[in-house]
């Protein structure tokens, strides 16, 4: 009697540090033959379809996320950096650091639209949907503005160096913007078309992800030297947290449902931090993924965390897809 209670305690716990961890493994997308370093990524949300941009294999990989299969390889790329899907019309923008250029692609087909050149080194891309202006980080220090029906002509705001991850408030002008060659993050307004401010990252280099609270005033910035996640109040510019993180982050992301950010490491780990406050974080646990695998995209709308495992050894590369719990 004894050892059957025991056993079944024993299940009990089990099943309650299952139904406690806060990201399940669910798939593993497999990209045949993708090589080298792998970046950015996009979502078609309604059509269940993840853009993966595979840098060191000069393609994007298009997965189908219902079905956690991989359905084509796009190519004719320059070390795709980053990626931006619009619905309507449908469209795939692909940023090509070596290229020096934007691609439009048929967001339905694929097939090529237009090539934007003259954009040196060009890396992450965002869409403003109140605008309807798709936003480029390139160069020495510049963001590129371009409506969505003219890609070819835009405006551009200078920065102090190469712009790496960026966040667009939806209820307001202001854009934030990580430069890790001068050691700061830069405030942007769009309405005024200038840099408003800029703010240092104390103790800390190499600041490349970034994720925004835009309802709770905070911003994140992920460092890697030394590896730490910087909580800015996003109006004074003021850092009121620190917290350790694992290794080489290129990806962070904001949970505002669950009040979570998953920091994406490429230490072989995804970081997942608990909000308590505004200014309280606590280290919730650390998923074990694969070398290398430091960027992904979070869905809000699925619940779900993508991750990318580069090719490493004898394991093909792969997309690693975890739902939050």
């Amino acid at each position: 009697m004894r050892c059957r209670l025991i056993a079944v305690l024993a299940a009990v716990v089990t099943a309650a540090s299952v139904q406690a961890a806060p990201l399940e493994q669910v798939a593993s997308i497999t990209m045949p033959n993708v090589k080298g370093r792998i970046d950015h990524f996009a979502v078609d949300a309604a059509g269940h379809r993840l853009f993966v941009a595979a840098l060191g294999n000069d393609t994007v990989e298009v997965l189908d996320t219902g079905a956690a299969r991989h359905l084509r390889s796009l190519t004719g790329f320059g070390e795709p950096q980053g990626l931006a899907y619009v619905a309507d019309p449908p469209r795939l923008f692909v940023a090509n650091g070596s290229a020096d250029r934007l691609d439009i692609l048929d967001g339905a087909t694929f097939a090529p639209i237009q090539r934007v050149g003259k954009l040196p080194d060009a890396d992450n891309v965002r869409y403003d949907a109140a605008a309807r202006q798709v936003v480029v980080g390139y160069g020495k220090g510049a963001l590129r503005f371009m409506a969505l029906d003219r890609p070819g002509s835009g405006r551009e705001i200078q920065l102090a160096a190469h712009p790496e991850s960026f966040q667009l408030e939806k209820n307001g002008e202001r854009v934030f913007v990580n430069i890790p060659d001068a050691r700061q993050v830069a405030v942007v307004d769009r309405a005024k078309d200038q840099v408003v401010a800029t703010w240092e990252v104390p103790g800390a280099r190499a600041n490349f992800p970034m994720a925004l609270d835009e309802g709770g005033r905070r911003l994140f910035v992920g460092a890697r030297s030394p590896a730490a996640l910087l909580v800015y109040d996003s109006d004074s510019g003021k850092v009121v947290s620190r917290i350790d993180i694992g290794g080489d982050t290129d990806d962070v992301f904001f949970d505002a449902v669950r009040k979570r950010i998953y920091v994406v490491c490429g230490a072989g780990r995804i970081d997942v931090l608990r909000q308590e406050t505004r200014d309280k974080y606590v280290h919730e646990e650390s998923i074990r993924t694969a070398p290398r695998a430091r960027t992904g995209l979070f869905v809000p709308a699925e619940g779900r965390l993508y991750v990318a495992a580069p090719a490493q050894g004898g394991s093909e590369a792969r997309v690693l897809v975890y739902e939050v719990r």
